[in-house]
């Protein structure tokens, strides 16, 4: 992952950053958290099991997030994912099998339901959908409604977390938890029972909402949020592998 990442403009023309590696499908296109990238652990370990095993793969950063154009601050679920679904149309061709890191496992729903029956599987990751409503206090949520940016603490990094009022505002409308969700595509959803971001309770909410039968979730009972140590990246890829190739 040392070489310079491609471009691949909207028609706005901002530019999103994109990696990717030729080979058997389905094509495993990853979706990084919040604030996050392509260049994590586990996009990484994603990219460099499928160039060894001859698989398709494409990662890719938000606009506003890592090597790709444009201010976090007008990043939306919406906006990202229409970034999602326009790169998977230009850039892949055939079956897709979406993984969904924390917000990204979000996001997936929200691809997988414009995309249809291009998805071969959906693979979760601490996934998060809803997290603006059971993630966020009562008061923040008045702040931001209000249109101011709250921040919070952030474990991972030196700076504080912000969420911004358009954001939560298009978050608001892309709420899936509270009814059915309409694929029927295999599922696997991966959580630590130590995640302090994410309860696992989220991901078996998930799995219930989801209207397919072929879900399978697996609860790692040390894992944290991340489930990005050598056991729990081993786990990812032997889940990926248990998916067929085209």
């Amino acid at each position: 992952m040392d070489a310079a990442p491609s471009y691949f403009a909207m028609p706005d023309g901002r530019r999103i950053a994109y990696r990717q590696l030729a080979g058997a499908g389905p094509v495993l296109v990853f979706l990084p958290g919040y604030m996050s990238d392509m260049a994590g652990s586990k996009a990484s370990a994603i990219f460099d099991w499928a160039g060894k095993e001859g698989r398709a793969c494409l990662l890719m950063d938000y606009s506003g997030c890592g090597e790709s154009e444009g201010d976090f601050a007008e990043g939306t679920l919406s906006r990202w994912r229409d970034e999602v679904v326009a790169l998977i149309e230009a850039r892949c061709d055939g079956p897709v099998i979406l993984i969904g890191s924390s917000m990204g496992g979000w996001l997936m729903l929200l691809v997988a339901e414009r995309l249809g029956t291009r998805i071969a599987g959906l693979v979760g990751i601490a996934a998060a959908p809803d997290f603006t409503e059971w993630g966020i206090e009562d008061a923040a949520k008045t702040r931001l409604m209000a249109g101011e940016t709250v921040f919070e603490d952030n474990p991972y990094g030196p700076e504080p977390t912000p969420t911004h009022p358009g954001f939560f505002a298009d978050a608001r409308k892309s709420l899936r938890l509270s009814g059915d969700i309409a694929l029927d595509c295999p599922v696997r959803l991966l959580h630590g029972q130590r995640d302090h971001d994410v309860p696992f309770e989220v991901g078996l909410r998930l799995a219930k909402a989801l209207r397919s039968d072929d879900i399978q979730v697996t609860l790692v009972k040390d894992g944290d949020h991340r489930l990005s140590r050598p056991q729990d990246i081993a786990l990812l890829l032997r889940t990926l592998a248990s998916f067929p190739e085209q």
